[in-house]
């Protein structure tokens, strides 16, 4: 049984959205898949105190997906094992009146991992080109524009242009890069929602303005197939995972972030001769005592 799914879900070359499955699960069962996610929780939790060990390097993990497919339990069930201190999680809502008076990528930076850390963008610098392409009148509050007739296909190709060049210049610079696109189809979108309604305990979950976006499901499909196509990078690649079995999701994701840790040749710090008779020395005190 193929166990290890790390290297299925990378995109290379030419993505289309409607290509890629939503449910596919391997071969795996259910139970099969948590026993799994156990496994690489612990493993996982190791190379992430190698990391921070380290400290020369950082990881950022971006999170993008529709409305319930998954990001926020995907954050609690992948990380919930990692040290708090060695891992960031900023999720990123609509920009504030400061925000909107930067430019769009000023936030994204204050929120990047330092070095010997994990950082994880629940969304991301993305939605400039996903929610703001499907309302492009959303750009008007960044107060440069001073019409929706300004976003035509320059103003886009700018815009990718800038997020590739900020994801370039960060991995240039320390920091590995993950973009994880969670894929849900629109019936298990359906569900989730009508869960959230029907459940009393996910009450809170629902919100009046997912219906109008989920009418826009199509167009969005669309603007994650473009960004995606744009912006998919050896120094900086997307992974499509099927996001109808959460479970399944989870499995892959935390294989595809190993197997990045794996690749970055991280080490523990070596001491000096020095620091290793130092060590002597406390340890003959503490024995003496």
């Amino acid at each position: 049984m193929d166990t290890d799914f790390s290297d299925d879900f990378k995109v290379n070359g030419k993505f289309s959205i409607k290509k890629n499955s939503t449910s596919y699960k391997g071969k795996l069962t259910k139970e099969e898949g948590a026993q799994l996610l156990i496994k690489e929780k612990e493993k996982l939790r190791e190379l992430q105190e190698k990391l921070y060990a380290d400290g020369s390097q950082s990881l950022l993990v971006v999170l993008q997906a529709m409305d319930a497919a998954g990001k926020d339990s995907m954050i609690e069930h992948v990380f919930g094992g990692v040290n708090p201190q060695g891992c960031n999680v900023t999720s990123f809502k609509t920009p504030s009146s400061k925000e909107y008076s930067h430019d769009f990528l000023w936030r994204h930076y204050l929120a990047l991992p330092q070095k010997g850390m994990i950082g994880i963008f629940n969304r991301s610098h993305y939605e400039s080109v996903l929610v703001c392409k499907v309302h492009p009148e959303y750009n008007l509050s960044e107060k440069t524009w001073s019409s929706v007739e300004d976003f035509d296909n320059t103003f886009w190709e700018n815009r990718y242009e800038s997020i590739r060049n900020f994801e370039k210049h960060l991995s240039q610079n320390g920091t590995t890069i993950i973009k994880i696109f969670l894929h849900v189809s629109k019936d298990e979108q359906k569900k989730r929602l009508l869960d959230r309604i029907n459940e009393q305990e996910k009450n809170w979950k629902f919100s009046a303005g997912d219906l109008p976006e989920r009418a826009l499901f199509d167009q969005y499909m669309e603007a994650y197939e473009t960004a995606i196509n744009e912006t998919a990078k050896d120094h900086a690649p997307w992974y499509v995972l099927p996001a109808d079995n959460k479970w399944f999701a989870r499995v892959a994701a935390i294989q595809i972030i190993i197997d990045t840790l794996e690749k970055m040749n991280l080490k523990y710090p070596q001491l000096s001769d020095k620091e290793k008779q130092g060590l002597e020395d406390a340890k003959k005190t503490l024995e003496n005592e």
